[in-house]
């Protein structure tokens, strides 16, 4: 009897479970995952959407509209004017200040092409796809690290809006869930190395993994540096594109308008253009210089300071939230103070036994990687529900058979 009451109630709680979940995933199709912060959000997922709306602007603007039109000589029929705009648009047409005098040979011309108008599109679409590359990484990266933090996190977050009987189960279910998990990464075998390796690992990244409780903090900070040198290696990658010195273009802009000069033109995207071509009929080659206008330049002239500024405002926002995680993650005090202040408010900070149990909780049982998912649950869904997560855990962990925890206290008053 009890068994079937025992299968009935499991049966309830899975189908509770799955009703938020599945409530939880039509939403979060639309939202992204919560496993990370709102500054990788920013990276990955309304970067890139910017990024692909430009690349829809310039390419019904290039491909739908006339991407140039050329000025060409009153003996031209329609036929050859149409010849004319498709071969300059293919061939590169070379820019010369309107007072200068277009050059007369064709080496000189080449050097004054600008090749890249044609491949804006795929530019923006190769730089939506490389800020999208990290956060798919780690995603795969820790799917492997035996937790999924945006279950955990969705749970959470979820548990705002449900009843509170729903509510406890829950955050009993996820306590239960990262129990499971921090046992299981847990490092049984002893011996003199594997314990100096515990040392070094508790105090650097050099040596991390799941055994040592680091895995996913070295890897979330390697996967902001990533975030961080995309950023700025955008700028260097446009240069190259673009074949001028774009990762100055945002500060020439601002001198400009500084001046409050009238900034029609910049040789970057020129609106006017020539374009040089021969037409062979029979025997005889005759060259044409035409001049050009590229309506398509008004646009990528304006994306392209957008995303200057965009790459810079982004590399900055991710330069000081790497250094806020790195300080906050990789010193020791930094973790024991934010256990403590949550351990504090549910009144378990008393006794000097408590003191001791709290130093193993943190170095010993949650480590870096669990104090990390509790964090994360911090920024995605809010700190209440953090204290009462750390409070279960500390539980959890009182209850555990104490003999073990007695050991360990007295063999650690040894090294004090």
């Amino acid at each position: 009897m009890s068994t079937m009451f025992h299968r009935l109630h499991h049966h309830h709680h899975h189908s509770l479970l799955d009703s938020v979940l599945g409530s939880f995933a039509t939403y979060a199709r639309l939202k992204g995952r919560y496993d990370d912060d709102w500054i990788d959000r920013l990276n990955h997922l309304y970067t890139t959407i910017i990024l692909i709306i430009f690349t829809i602007v310039v390419s019904t603007k290039q491909y739908v509209g006339e991407p140039i039109h050329c000025w060409c000589p009153a003996q031209f029929e329609e036929s050859h004017v149409d010849y004319t705009n498709n071969v300059c648009w293919v061939s590169n047409t070379f820019y010369v200040h309107f007072n200068d005098q277009p050059p007369r040979y064709t080496d000189m011309i080449s050097e004054m092409e600008i090749q890249y108008y044609q491949w804006v599109p795929l530019i923006l679409l190769f730089q939506a796809l490389l800020f999208k590359v990290p956060c798919i990484l780690w995603r795969i990266l820790t799917a492997s690290a035996g937790v999924n933090l945006d279950k955990i996190v969705t749970l959470a977050a979820e548990t705002a809006y449900v009843a509170p009987d729903d509510r406890d189960r829950t955050i009993k279910h996820i306590v239960r869930y990262m129990d499971r998990w921090i046992e299981n990464a847990r490092e049984y075998r002893s011996g003199c190395f594997i314990r100096l390796r515990q040392q070094i690992s508790k105090y650097c990244c050099i040596v991390w993994g799941k055994r040592y409780g680091n895995y996913l903090v070295t890897l979330y900070m390697f996967i902001k540096l990533l975030y961080l040198a995309n950023a700025i290696g955008q700028l260097f990658i446009l240069n190259e594109f673009l074949g001028t010195n774009f990762n100055v273009y945002g500060f020439e802009v601002m001198d400009h308008l500084a001046r409050g000069e009238n900034w029609s033109e910049s040789p970057r995207f020129p609106r006017i253009t020539h374009c040089f071509f021969k037409i062979r009929q029979l025997t005889n080659v005759h060259d044409y210089t035409v001049q050009c206008v590229l309506p398509i330049n008004l646009f990528n002239e304006k994306i392209f300071i957008f995303i200057w500024f965009w790459l810079v405002f982004v590399a900055t926002l991710s330069t000081f939230n790497f250094l806020i995680w790195v300080y906050t993650m990789i010193f020791r005090q930094h973790r024991l103070r934010y256990l403590k202040k949550f351990l504090r408010i549910n009144d378990c900070y008393k006794s000097e036994l408590d003191k001791k149990m709290a130093v193993k909780f943190c170095e010993q049982y949650l480590r870096q990687d669990g104090i990390f998912v509790l964090r994360l649950v911090g920024k995605n869904a809010n700190d209440v529900l953090v204290s009462e997560l750390i409070l279960q855990l500390w539980n959890h962990y009182r209850n555990k058979p104490l003999f073990r925890h007695a050991n360990q206290i007295s063999d650690d008053n040894s090294n004090v």
